[in-house]
Protein backbone atom coordinates (compact mmCIF):
# COMPACT_ATOMS: atom_id res chain seq x y z
CA UNK A 1 0.00 0.00 0.00
CA UNK A 2 1.29 3.59 -0.64
CA UNK A 3 0.44 6.56 0.88
CA UNK A 4 1.00 9.96 -0.40
CA UNK A 5 1.12 12.78 1.18
CA UNK A 6 0.05 16.04 -1.01
CA UNK A 7 1.87 19.76 0.20
CA UNK A 8 -0.52 21.87 -2.05
CA UNK A 9 1.07 24.94 -2.26
CA UNK A 10 3.80 26.50 -3.43
CA UNK A 11 4.64 28.61 -0.60
CA UNK A 12 5.67 28.69 2.90
CA UNK A 13 6.67 25.39 4.90
CA UNK A 14 4.10 24.88 7.71
CA UNK A 15 1.58 22.98 5.57
CA UNK A 16 4.45 20.40 4.63
CA UNK A 17 5.67 19.94 8.21
CA UNK A 18 2.27 18.77 8.97
CA UNK A 19 1.67 16.57 6.17
CA UNK A 20 5.23 15.20 6.83
CA UNK A 21 4.65 14.23 10.34
CA UNK A 22 1.27 12.36 9.23
CA UNK A 23 3.50 10.53 6.86
CA UNK A 24 6.07 10.33 9.41
CA UNK A 25 3.32 8.67 12.24
CA UNK A 26 2.30 6.17 9.67
CA UNK A 27 5.84 4.86 8.49
CA UNK A 28 6.35 4.48 11.85
CA UNK A 29 3.61 2.17 13.05
CA UNK A 30 3.27 0.58 9.67
CA UNK A 31 6.93 0.61 7.89
CA UNK A 32 4.76 -2.18 5.58
CA UNK A 33 2.99 0.90 4.14
CA UNK A 34 5.07 2.94 1.55
CA UNK A 35 4.72 6.57 2.43
CA UNK A 36 5.78 9.59 -0.27
CA UNK A 37 5.38 13.67 -0.07
CA UNK A 38 4.84 15.41 -3.13
CA UNK A 39 5.51 18.79 -2.30
CA UNK A 40 4.25 21.13 -4.72
CA UNK A 41 7.24 23.49 -4.57
CA UNK A 42 8.84 20.85 -5.88
CA UNK A 43 7.29 20.65 -9.26
CA UNK A 44 6.95 23.24 -12.17
CA UNK A 45 2.85 22.19 -13.32
CA UNK A 46 1.10 23.39 -15.38
CA UNK A 47 -2.86 24.79 -15.82
CA UNK A 48 -5.30 22.88 -16.44
CA UNK A 49 -6.73 23.71 -19.73
CA UNK A 50 -8.93 20.58 -19.67
CA UNK A 51 -7.35 18.51 -22.35
CA UNK A 52 -7.00 14.66 -21.11
CA UNK A 53 -4.52 14.12 -18.42
CA UNK A 54 -2.59 11.89 -20.34
CA UNK A 55 -1.53 14.04 -22.64
CA UNK A 56 0.57 15.94 -20.12
CA UNK A 57 4.24 16.37 -20.24
CA UNK A 58 7.37 16.76 -17.71
CA UNK A 59 6.43 17.69 -14.45
CA UNK A 60 2.34 17.50 -14.92
CA UNK A 61 2.57 14.05 -15.85
CA UNK A 62 5.16 13.26 -13.40
CA UNK A 63 2.47 14.30 -10.70
CA UNK A 64 -0.52 13.06 -12.53
CA UNK A 65 1.36 9.42 -12.39
CA UNK A 66 2.13 10.03 -8.93
CA UNK A 67 -1.43 10.80 -7.70
CA UNK A 68 -2.64 7.72 -10.12
CA UNK A 69 -0.34 5.22 -8.27
CA UNK A 70 -1.36 5.92 -4.85
CA UNK A 71 -3.36 4.31 -2.88
CA UNK A 72 -4.62 6.42 -0.20
CA UNK A 73 -3.79 10.16 0.68
CA UNK A 74 -3.23 12.78 3.09
CA UNK A 75 -3.88 16.54 1.55
CA UNK A 76 -2.46 19.56 2.97
CA UNK A 77 -3.03 23.38 1.94
CA UNK A 78 -2.17 26.24 3.90
CA UNK A 79 -5.60 28.52 3.92
CA UNK A 80 -5.24 31.97 2.44
CA UNK A 81 -8.55 34.44 2.10
CA UNK A 82 -11.02 31.92 3.40
CA UNK A 83 -10.11 29.22 1.27
CA UNK A 84 -7.81 26.29 -0.08
CA UNK A 85 -4.88 27.08 -2.45
CA UNK A 86 -5.21 27.76 -6.18
CA UNK A 87 -2.33 25.09 -6.73
CA UNK A 88 -4.36 22.40 -5.20
CA UNK A 89 -7.41 23.36 -6.61
CA UNK A 90 -5.29 22.81 -10.17
CA UNK A 91 -4.06 19.69 -8.90
CA UNK A 92 -7.36 18.47 -8.64
CA UNK A 93 -8.33 19.18 -12.04
CA UNK A 94 -5.53 17.96 -13.89
CA UNK A 95 -6.28 14.42 -12.46
CA UNK A 96 -9.01 11.99 -13.25
CA UNK A 97 -11.48 12.00 -10.81
CA UNK A 98 -11.88 8.10 -10.97
CA UNK A 99 -8.22 7.98 -10.07
CA UNK A 100 -9.87 9.36 -6.32
CA UNK A 101 -12.49 6.79 -6.64
CA UNK A 102 -12.88 4.22 -3.55
CA UNK A 103 -9.63 5.55 -1.81
CA UNK A 104 -9.17 7.00 1.41
CA UNK A 105 -8.22 10.81 2.03
CA UNK A 106 -8.06 12.94 4.75
CA UNK A 107 -6.72 16.77 5.55
CA UNK A 108 -4.69 18.90 7.07
CA UNK A 109 -4.81 22.74 7.03
CA UNK A 110 -2.48 25.52 8.21
CA UNK A 111 -3.49 28.91 8.88
CA UNK A 112 -3.68 32.58 10.45
CA UNK A 113 -6.74 32.35 12.29
CA UNK A 114 -8.81 29.79 14.48
CA UNK A 115 -12.12 30.09 12.70
CA UNK A 116 -9.96 28.66 8.83
CA UNK A 117 -10.52 25.15 10.06
CA UNK A 118 -13.98 25.44 8.46
CA UNK A 119 -11.92 25.43 5.23
CA UNK A 120 -11.33 21.26 5.61
CA UNK A 121 -15.22 21.00 6.08
CA UNK A 122 -16.88 23.61 4.13
CA UNK A 123 -14.56 22.93 0.65
CA UNK A 124 -12.43 19.98 1.09
CA UNK A 125 -14.35 17.28 2.66
CA UNK A 126 -16.97 18.31 -0.29
CA UNK A 127 -14.42 18.08 -2.83
CA UNK A 128 -13.33 14.13 -1.72
CA UNK A 129 -17.22 13.77 -1.71
CA UNK A 130 -17.72 14.55 -5.79
CA UNK A 131 -14.45 12.62 -6.34
CA UNK A 132 -16.19 9.65 -4.63
CA UNK A 133 -13.24 9.33 -2.13
CA UNK A 134 -13.82 7.75 1.62
CA UNK A 135 -12.94 10.73 3.76
CA UNK A 136 -11.21 10.66 7.20
CA UNK A 137 -13.65 11.96 9.78
CA UNK A 138 -10.77 14.25 11.42
CA UNK A 139 -8.41 16.28 10.09
CA UNK A 140 -5.69 18.24 11.41
CA UNK A 141 -5.76 21.70 11.74
CA UNK A 142 -3.02 23.73 12.67
CA UNK A 143 -2.37 27.49 13.52
CA UNK A 144 0.48 30.14 13.15
CA UNK A 145 0.49 29.66 17.49
CA UNK A 146 1.17 25.93 17.18
CA UNK A 147 4.63 26.16 15.19
CA UNK A 148 7.78 27.23 17.22
CA UNK A 149 9.92 28.25 14.37
CA UNK A 150 9.63 25.56 11.68
CA UNK A 151 8.89 22.91 14.29
CA UNK A 152 5.12 21.92 15.07
CA UNK A 153 5.23 22.19 18.96
CA UNK A 154 1.78 22.17 20.25
CA UNK A 155 0.85 18.71 21.99
CA UNK A 156 -2.92 19.14 21.16
CA UNK A 157 -2.27 19.06 17.13
CA UNK A 158 0.54 16.61 17.40
CA UNK A 159 -2.12 14.23 19.01
CA UNK A 160 -4.55 15.54 16.09
CA UNK A 161 -1.89 13.97 13.55
CA UNK A 162 -1.16 10.63 15.26
CA UNK A 163 -4.88 9.86 15.77
CA UNK A 164 -5.31 10.86 11.95
CA UNK A 165 -2.71 8.26 10.84
CA UNK A 166 -4.21 5.43 12.68
CA UNK A 167 -7.61 6.70 11.06
CA UNK A 168 -6.04 6.50 8.04
CA UNK A 169 -4.53 3.47 8.00
CA UNK A 170 -7.46 1.76 9.56
CA UNK A 171 -9.75 2.95 7.07
CA UNK A 172 -7.31 1.83 4.08
CA UNK A 173 -6.38 -1.32 5.66
CA UNK A 174 -10.60 -2.21 5.79
CA UNK A 175 -11.48 -0.92 2.50
CA UNK A 176 -8.54 -2.76 0.94
CA UNK A 177 -9.62 -6.18 2.97
CA UNK A 178 -13.24 -5.47 2.12
CA UNK A 179 -12.47 -5.41 -1.69
CA UNK A 180 -10.49 -8.53 -1.15
CA UNK A 181 -13.24 -10.34 0.20
CA UNK A 182 -16.58 -9.21 -1.97
CA UNK A 183 -15.00 -7.63 -5.03
CA UNK A 184 -14.14 -4.09 -5.83
CA UNK A 185 -16.56 -1.18 -4.43
CA UNK A 186 -17.21 0.19 -8.26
Amino acid sequence: MKLLGISGTITGSKTKIVVEKVLEEVKKNHPEIQVELLDLKEYDVQFCDGRDPSTYTGDTKKVINLISSADFYIVGTPIFQGSYTGALKNLFDLVDPKVFRNKVMGFVATGGTYQHYLVIENQLKPIAGYLRAYTAPSYVYAHKDHFFQDELVDEEVIERVTYLAKELVFMQKSLKAVSETVGELN
